[in-house]
């Protein structure tokens, strides 16, 4: 009889691309336990703590640090090694007080960007879904697997309801509280999360249509005014007129 269910281990040679691990080295390596970001698209905290920040030497050790609550994700400590850590998540180390987010970067992907600590208090979230709850108000389902509820007055005619699709939300973390709002529209700033042009900020110039968001064109166009395409499931509003967030230097 067949093996039902999914694997719990990873081998290093089936793991995403960009994770920096010895490919030949070992065999095996952690595989990230189910959560807000899927595999190909997240890396697992022990990874993120031994391999890229460098508080540890060996397996052994990162899981040490991460089970004694030096760790917060999103404000919140994490002690499952396996945790997997993906876009946009703000990762903060108790002891020192050194704060990351983890934003696209040229060619690796993702990377965690050191911020200040004032910038740490937020995070931009992608609405990937709408749904109509009991009572007619609004959730949002945004792409770490976070729901925001908007409350409306008049469920007939829900003026409070402003948000689309595909744009951007600021949120206080861990709080969840509501701070701001980024439309996908015209003009506005974004950045390219999947894809060879991964990492490249630039403004939205237009968008073209489609049945389904990997199949609409958009026109992109940096801030050094070379034009670009790519479609719109690969990008993410970061900002109105400049980005919100610190990005790598040489991305503006």
């Amino acid at each position: 009889m067949a093996r039902m269910g999914g694997k719990r281990h990873l081998k290093r040679l089936a793991a995403p691309d960009f994770w920096p691990i010895l490919r030949k080295e070992y065999k095996w390596v952690v595989k990230p336990s189910p959560g807000p970001h899927p595999i190909e698209r997240s890396i697992p905290l022990l990874v993120l703590v031994r391999d890229i920040l460098g508080y540890a030497e060996t397996g052994r050790e990162a899981r040490k640090v991460i089970a004694e609550g030096h760790i917060k994700v999103d404000g919140k400590v994490r002690r499952n090694y396996k945790y997997p850590v993906g876009l946009m998540d703000v990762i903060e180390i108790v002891d020192t007080g050194e704060t990351f987010r983890m934003v696209p970067v040229p060619v690796k992907f993702m990377m965690p960007i050191p911020i200040s600590k004032e910038e740490a208090s937020f995070k931009l979230c992608r609405i990937e879904n709408k749904t109509t709850v009991p009572g007619g108000h609004i959730q949002l389902n945004l792409h770490d697997g976070r729901n925001v509820l908007i409350r409306v007055s008049d469920p007939t005619n829900p003026e409070e309801d402003i948000y689309r699709t595909m744009s951007t939300v600021k949120i206080s973390i861990p709080q969840q509280k509501l701070l701001d709002y980024y439309p996908l529209e015209k003009g506005c700033v974004v950045v390219v999360i999947g894809g060879r042009n991964v990492g490249r900020v630039a403004r939205l110039v237009s968008i073209s249509e489609g049945m389904r968001h990997y199949r609409k064109q958009v026109t992109l166009e940096d801030f050094k005014g070379n034009t670009f395409y790519t479609t719109l499931d690969k990008i993410m509003v970061i900002g109105r007129e400049k980005p919100e967030i610190t990005l790598p230097e040489g991305a503006v």
